[in-house]
């Protein structure tokens, strides 16, 4: 039963979903963004998550997601972030940072 009330508390952001972050690699241009892929470990597999960075310094501008998607390897997330986030970035354009 506590293994139940565990889950429910790390959805919502309890002491089970405070491990330390995965170290992001190193980013991928495209078209004037960073893409830095951030995948999320999740009960022995991985969860499709990164930031979108446009600009540099206090200029810079920055979009994050996470996505349902599930990856059992974590260089198959890491090549799915990059694709999920070229797209978001053709689909979206400027308007990703307004």
């Amino acid at each position: 039963m506590a293994g139940i009330f565990d889950s429910i508390r790390s959805l919502f952001g309890g002491a089970a979903a405070s491990a330390p972050p995965q170290a992001a690699n190193e980013p991928d241009s495209y078209k004037d963004c960073l893409i830095y892929a951030e995948p999320m470990a999740e009960g022995g597999q991985w969860r499709l998550a990164g930031r979108i960075v446009r600009g540099e310094g206090a200029k810079a501008r920055e979009h994050k997601f996470i996505r349902a998607d599930i990856f059992s390897s974590k260089d198959e997330v890491e090549a799915a972030t990059l694709r999920k986030a070229r797209q978001i970035i053709d689909e979206q354009g400027a308007a990703l940072f307004r």
